[in-house]
């Protein structure tokens, strides 16, 4: 007999108490988690990560709800040692911003090794989505680091577009949108 994985449930808002329920109305919960990954003595470049989610029909996802992890300023991933303040892992809801935005307050990540560009991995989840998605965030001001990335080299050249996140009109301000299908869609990954 073959075993196969257990199939994978909608997300939906019974997720909410322990993820983001600030976004359905429970204010006197708190997540185990938020946008704000780098304390105030956290070394490196700040970086503030704004973005929304859209749907295949152009309109912005009101309840999904974007994970980071990623490196720190040197490259390493955080093993609960640091006493730096930075927790690498962030969650933020669309809800609770009234242009459904996510927004993450971190650090520039460093690049981890092996040949990989700095990059922040997401998994995106929202209702509708029977498995979360995976995908990363490649800064786009990285050209030559990004141009030797190992994952993004596998990624056609007219979509890697998709995967970069683009200096905005204030310093280390980073924008990135999610789009679930259409012209612009996002490259996702396999797990």
């Amino acid at each position: 007999m073959r075993r196969r994985q257990t199939p994978s449930q909608t997300v939906g808002p019974f997720f909410a108490f322990g993820l983001t329920p600030g976004q359905y109305g429970y204010s006197a919960l708190s997540s185990i988690a938020d946008g704000t990954m780098a304390g105030p003595d956290t070394p490196g470049r700040r970086l503030r990560l704004e973005g929304r989610v859209f749907d295949a029909g152009g309109e912005t996802v009101p309840d999904a709800m974007v994970e980071i992890w990623q490196a720190d300023a040197t490259g390493r991933y955080p093993d609960g040692r640091s006493n730096t303040g930075f927790a690498g892992f962030g969650r933020c809801g669309t809800g609770t911003d009234p242009e459904h935005r996510f927004v993450f307050e971190t650090i520039r990540p460093g690049p981890p090794g092996d040949g990989q560009a700095p990059h922040l991995n997401v998994i995106l989840f929202m209702r509708g989505m029977p498995r979360h998605a995976f995908t990363r965030i490649y800064l786009a001001d990285e050209a030559e680091a990004n141009a030797s990335d190992p994952v993004l080299s596998t990624v056609p050249p007219e979509r890697r577009g998709t995967l970069l996140a683009a200096p905005g009109s204030r310093d280390g301000v980073y924008l990135f949108d999610i789009h679930l299908r259409g012209e612009r869609e996002t490259v996702f990954f396999e797990p």
